[in-house]
């Protein structure tokens, strides 16, 4: 499965659980970004923590290990694609999934990209 594909399922948008009463950082963690259907299991996630960003990071986790769920602002590309943002509450003790998807290449050509690399070469 593609990373455009995993990453390009329906938002999720049955995530409500509010309470203004408590005191989450307690016994959950927060994590912000925007939310997806998991592409073939229903019962996760995906949080897409900079989804107009190049460097594309996720997580995955189940859906009753959520605690709570802020709503954020929108976040807008320039091409005016708006997108959902959360804070959700993940309870502290389960497992998550953190992943950061890339392409494969030669060492040297990552190494082009350094910026670190790109200004010895300047001297």
């Amino acid at each position: 499965m593609s990373v455009r594909k995993y990453l390009g399922t329906e938002p999720l948008r049955e995530l409500s659980k509010y309470s203004k009463l408590a005191n989450y950082a307690k016994d959950n963690v927060a994590f912000t970004g925007t939310p997806k259907l998991h592409p073939y299991d229903k019962d996760k996630l995906i949080l897409i923590t900079d989804p107009f960003s190049a460097h594309l990071f996720f997580y995955e986790f189940r859906i009753k290990d959520i605690a709570h769920v802020d709503e954020l602002p929108q976040i807008v590309a320039v091409t005016g694609e708006s997108l959902n943002m959360v804070r959700i509450w993940v309870k502290k003790g389960s497992f998550g999934v953190r992943s950061e998807p890339f392409v494969v290449s030669d060492t040297l050509d990552s190494m082009k990209d350094n910026v670190f690399l790109s200004k010895r070469k300047g001297k």
